[in-house]
């Protein structure tokens, strides 16, 4: 139903817009120690964070997902 989905935060400036009209973006995290300490932890993290419109296409988000669509269709053509 239209305008009922729920705000969203945007994790750059603040700024709280609907879900479907925020930009969703896969942010990987990884945490590491220094290997010449003897003690190697590594965690790796994969979250998802939503950002405005504006600060989306500040970071040139939009930018990366225009060119992953078009090399996906490319590569569907074949």
């Amino acid at each position: 139903m239209r305008g009922r989905e729920g705000l969203v935060t945007c994790d750059n400036c603040g700024r709280k817009s609907p879900r479907n009209k925020a930009v969703s973006y896969e942010k990987n995290i990884s945490f590491g120690t220094d290997p010449h300490s003897g003690n190697v932890v590594r965690f790796r993290e994969t979250r998802k964070v939503y950002y405005c419109i504006s600060c989306a296409k500040h970071k040139g988000i939009f930018e990366k997902k225009k060119e992953n669509a078009m090399r996906l269709s490319n590569r569907k053509f074949e």
